[in-house]
């Protein structure tokens, strides 16, 4: 071989060795992004050109859907009532890439190009058989969640209801409104489409988050429970101990005085029971409570109970966007004034309904506080299990003792200070709360769960935003209508 010949050969080696190593960048290295890539549309007509997976409620019922369609895409992906469905499914659009719900946190199984898959397109391969996602099924109730949506929505409220089994953590209803149709983000009318999402964006009653897990409110008095179990645990206090309260209480270093909403958080002679502060709501004895506590204990009591961390609730990165609650705040290195106000749950305290959901199922499960979980089971198109949801504990927040003196606490909420949350054959525990927004409106709060007497099947978290009532007022008839629903 002349020289000529042998530099021909080797550039062409050259060029094949940067051909194959481009090639693998590409289909190994950057495959995931390019597929991501809202600017690449053969990976979305690919994403049409075969049934997307279906969302089921736990009974079976379709919560999402793909037809087959005319047009170039092939499928057509609906939703049955879909604003009642809208933060536990997210959407899929042409347009708008899923960015929330299950249709982002199961993306590669729903598409079926999860490689969990593979046994299945193998199959289809030698069969000839299409392609088709993975079937996932959520622990979602569909009487829960359609009773949920419908309370919060006839009466016009701008909040979210979610609803747990506190043994396993299944989320049973995850309910927010305002909502919005998944059904006009999933149109085949890209223009349409742009033209929704960008009114669903613009809006001022941001329909597209989910209050339920994406929203942070002030959570009131039912922060008391979380003081509550700092004081138990710190072993000085328990639920009959007696503790300061009155009827004002001056904030420390300031001129501030802090009065009750009702006249029996006062207490008698200036003290009142730990068990009676919870009950009656005494803002001038958990104020003090706080103070006497200090930073520490409640900040750490507060972290145990999920402050400060995400959650995830569904997926992970290597299946799509992780569905996850922001992370609630309990704020540190307060001054004496500040602290005795965030232990009433004002100040800068902030908090999701999923965790107090969680707060509440952690009270009834004996200390314990499980990861709140969304999926039951994902199929494959065959029905063959890929796989199923496990118990996985987050934190043993207390013990067993300080939970049962707080379910007994929660249950004396009932029985001597909301009344209308009784029932003849069913134990509740609960604990309400009323946060000021400082315009004449709050936040109304309302947590619990039943039976209290027994092992514990139903925790709710209600929360309402805007109004100018109380909790227990408006979020009571809520919780009521979806114990009797569930338990009876």
């Amino acid at each position: 071989m002349n020289r000529t010949l042998r530099h021909i050969f080797y550039v062409i080696i050259a060029l094949f060795t940067l051909l194959g190593i481009s090639s693998s960048i590409l289909t190994v290295i950057r495959s995931e992004s390019l597929n991501s890539d809202t600017r690449n549309t053969r990976a979305l007509y690919h994403e049409y050109a075969q049934p997307r997976g279906s969302i089921l409620a736990s009974d079976g019922t379709e919560l999402a859907r793909s037809t087959e369609s005319n047009d170039i895409f092939s499928y057509q992906r609906s939703y049955a009532s879909g604003p009642v469905y809208a933060p536990v499914t997210g959407y899929f659009s042409v347009t708008v890439r899923a960015d929330r719900g299950i249709e982002a946190s199961r993306n590669s199984q729903l598409s079926g190009q999860s490689s969990a898959l593979w046994i299945s397109r193998l199959h289809n391969l030698i069969t000839g058989a299409k392609d088709s996602g993975a079937i996932i099924t959520t622990s979602i109730d569909t009487k829960l969640q359609n009773l949920a949506y419908e309370l919060l929505q006839q009466n016009g409220y701008d909040g979210s209801v979610v609803a747990m089994e506190p043994t396993t953590g299944r989320i049973l209803a995850m309910a927010s409104t305002p909502s919005y149709d998944p059904n006009a983000l999933a149109s085949h009318n890209t223009k349409e489409v742009a033209q929704t999402y960008s009114e669903l964006v613009q809006g001022n009653n941001s329909p597209l988050i989910n209050r339920a897990t994406n929203q942070l409110y002030s959570p009131g008095s039912t922060f008391k429970v979380v003081v509550a179990a700092a004081a138990l645990e710190s072993g000085n206090y328990n639920a009959d101990s007696m503790i300061p309260a009155g009827s004002g209480y001056t904030l420390p270093g300031t001129s501030t005085v802090l009065p009750n909403a009702v006249s029996q958080g006062d207490g008698v002679n200036g003290e009142i029971s730990l068990t009676n502060a919870l009950t009656y709501s005494s803002n001038t004895a958990f104020a003090q409570l706080g103070v006497a506590l200090g930073q520490d204990s409640i900040e750490s009591m507060a972290k145990k109970l999920g402050y400060g961390s995400t959650i995830n609730i569904d997926g992970s990165d290597n299946i799509g966007v992780p569905m996850q609650a922001v992370a609630s705040n309990f704020p540190s290195s307060q001054s004496a004034d500040k602290l005795a106000l965030s232990s009433i749950g004002q100040s800068n305290v902030t908090t999701t309904p999923l965790l107090n959901a969680m707060i509440a199922s952690t009270v009834a499960n004996n200390g314990v506080m499980l990861k709140p979980t969304l999926v039951d089971t994902v199929r494959a198109s065959d029905l063959s299990v890929i796989s199923q949801r496990s118990n996985t504990v987050l934190s043993e927040a207390f013990s067993a003792n300080t939970a049962s003196q707080l379910n007994t606490m929660m249950q004396s909420v009932v029985d001597n200070d909301t009344p209308t949350l009784r029932m003849n054959n069913i134990r509740i525990a609960a604990k309400t709360g009323t946060a000021e927004l400082g315009d004449g409106t709050n936040n109304g709060w309302l947590m619990g769960f039943a039976p209290a007497d027994g092992t514990p099947r139903i925790a709710i978290s209600i929360v309402l935003h805007g109004i100018r009532g109380y909790g227990i007022q408006e979020a009571g008839p809520i919780m009521r209508s979806l114990i009797q629903e569930y338990l009876q």
